[in-house]
């Protein structure tokens, strides 16, 4: 069976050396040398400042939320996962979409400030697969009308702008470290900033408000990951550029498959250092792209509709028009792509779509 993607998994004799010390320590979670390990490898990797491991992605978000006393509206994209949105539902904001750029699928800025009114707070955008927002643009919004910004950076692990991280942008970013990405601690995520005082109050957030054994000094949760997940952590990071290296070999090898064929493949910025997280093509029509996965799972093959429905779509929101995100929500389909793909299984994969490609084409 070939998913959308695989986690990769270390050689197991290293995974067990740091069980060894575990089960020695008896430390199983609460901050323990691994977990520090960790945090200190991966902002020195990422080049960043401050940087919190956390238990999931998710939880990042609504810390930064919480962190960046947000209140009253927030201006999002509908084109991400489910995750970005239930944050801002959950820590009782109100999301407001503004439709994305067709051609990144990221956030439009020309269309963001439309939507400000007296209740916006912030600005949380995602960099959907790992391709850049257009921050100098959100940042120069964001100074204008004096709001927060905060960007989704779950997709973009390791990706560069103007040869800097990424995760430099804006107030706040935030990762997930979950079993699918590229970089993974079985389950897990991160907060990043480079604000000192921000640091400090996500710092006591993430420990139900510790400040210490016996001292509380404001509101928290229980945001920390365990030394079993910071130890997967360890194993996979020294993997993440041979990892990147082979998933850009099986794009390139992609894009060369689908030469001709009607497809439409994000524009990724050209000022980026590219992580290749994710394969996504932009089919013509819905009716294909369900096609598609109709005759790929007969092969056991299966592919994801990243982002579907548009989440505009969800119950809990008010209903908002944003054409494009529903339009392309509806023709995109995320191909097989994980360091084990063989160059045998792309071609089949290839195959499959371009038959069926020109089946309906015919139709």
């Amino acid at each position: 069976m070939i998913n959308v993607t695989k986690s990769y998994l270390p050689d197991l004799k290293e995974y067990e050396k740091y069980l060894t010390d575990i089960w020695e320590s008896s430390w199983l979670t609460n901050y323990g040398p691994l977990l520090i390990e960790l945090e200190r490898k991966l902002k020195e990797y990422l080049g960043v400042k401050h940087l919190f491991v956390v238990n999931n992605g998710t939880i990042a978000l609504q810390i930064a939320i919480k962190a960046l006393q947000l209140k009253g509206e927030i201006i999002t994209t509908p084109f991400s996962y489910v995750a970005t949105t239930a944050s801002i539902v959950w820590e009782n904001c109100e999301p407001v979409f503004c439709d994305i750029n067709k051609d990144s699928l990221c956030i439009d800025p020309l269309l963001i400030e439309k939507k400000i009114t007296a209740k916006t707070s912030a600005i949380l955008a995602t960099h959907v697969f790992g391709n850049a927002c257009d921050v100098e643009a959100i940042q120069n919004i964001a100074k204008k009308y004096n709001l927060k910004v905060i960007y989704d950076a779950a997709h973009a692990f390791a990706v560069k702008l103007n040869n800097q991280s990424l995760l430099n942008y804006g107030d706040v970013s935030t990762l997930s470290f979950h079993a699918t990405k590229l970089f993974h601690t079985i389950e897990g995520g991160a907060i990043i900033t480079n604000d000192d005082n921000l640091a400090y109050h996500i710092s006591y957030m993430c420990n139900f408000g510790h400040d210490g054994p016996e001292n509380f000094i404001g509101l928290g949760t229980n945001a920390k990951l365990s030394e079993f997940h910071a130890a997967m952590g360890l194993c996979v990071l020294p993997q993440v550029r041979n990892l990147i290296s082979i998933r850009k070999k099986i794009s390139n090898l992609y894009d060369k498959l689908f030469l001709n064929l009607p497809f439409i493949r994000p524009v990724i910025n050209e000022k980026l250092k590219y992580n290749y997280a994710y394969y996504p093509i932009i089919l013509p029509t819905e009716t294909l792209v369900l096609e598609i996965i109709k005759e790929l799972n007969l092969h056991k093959i299966f592919p994801r509709r990243y982002f579907y429905p548009s989440l505009s779509s969800l119950n809990y929101v008010k209903e908002q028009e944003v054409p494009i995100t529903e339009d392309i929500s509806t023709r995109i389909l995320c191909l097989p792509l994980a360091h084990n793909l063989s160059k045998t299984t792309i071609e089949k994969i290839a195959c499959i779509i371009k038959k069926k490609s020109e089946e309906c084409e015919l139709l």
